[in-house]
């Protein structure tokens, strides 16, 4: 009786099914799948991307009131001198040079230029791996910078000419009398300048972004 008992609770011993290969290889190859996908796609990094973004923002505010200084500085520029007689009047304002005033035009148009890309530099700060934006933006800064820098040229050889003249071609300097003149045509200058260096950075910082989306 006692040996039946014995030999009935050593029947009883738990048998353990080994797991199959087939499933052990789904499971690999499921993991190793998964670690390549994270390989391929990792996770975004936006936030070296709208720090640049929100610095590319206020670069554009500070471009943009270098170009609207330089604008309201040379386009209200006139001085008259206070002897005059009855038939001449010693007066000298900036659209009696055509390089002046392709000067205000140009800044006119990069102010507008600037004012208009500010939202699209916000879409960039939204939605800092947009590159579609960021190379729409370095396509006309480039455009900017050529232009305004041709402006502020232009201007800067005037400006150098009103304060040292030329005397091979009977150009004579008109700062001593025009002091006022040639100080605030000079500031407009510099702000000009200032304007397309800064658009210069903007083009450079909006290509290192593209380069490394």
């Amino acid at each position: 009786m006692d040996s039946s008992k014995s030999s009935g609770a050593a029947g009883e011993t738990a048998i353990n099914i080994p797991e199959s290969n087939s499933a052990k290889h789904k499971i690999a190859h499921a993991a190793t799948k998964a670690a390549v996908a994270a390989a391929a796609h990792p996770p975004p990094q936006g936030g070296w991307k709208r720090g640049v973004a929100i610095f590319d923002f206020i670069l554009r505010i500070c471009a943009l009131a270098a170009a609207l200084a330089a604008t309201a500085t040379m386009g209200t520029t006139d001085q008259q001198l206070p002897f005059f007689t009855q038939f001449f009047q010693f007066q000298a304002s900036y659209d009696d040079l055509p390089a002046f005033t392709f000067f205000v035009v140009a800044n006119a148009i990069a102010s507008g230029y600037l004012v208009l890309s500010l939202p699209f530099s916000i879409v960039a700060i939204v939605r800092p791996h947009a590159a579609g934006v960021k190379l729409l933006l370095i396509i006309f800064d480039t455009v900017l910078v050529a232009f305004t820098t041709a402006a502020a040229s232009a201007a800067a050889a005037i400006v150098y000419l009103a304060h040292n003249g030329n005397s091979n071609t009977n150009w004579f300097a008109i700062c001593q009398q025009f002091n006022d003149f040639c100080q605030r045509v000079s500031g407009a200058v510099v702000a000009s300048f200032i304007a397309a260096v800064i658009l210069v950075f903007l083009v450079v910082l909006s290509a290192v972004a593209l380069r490394r989306h």
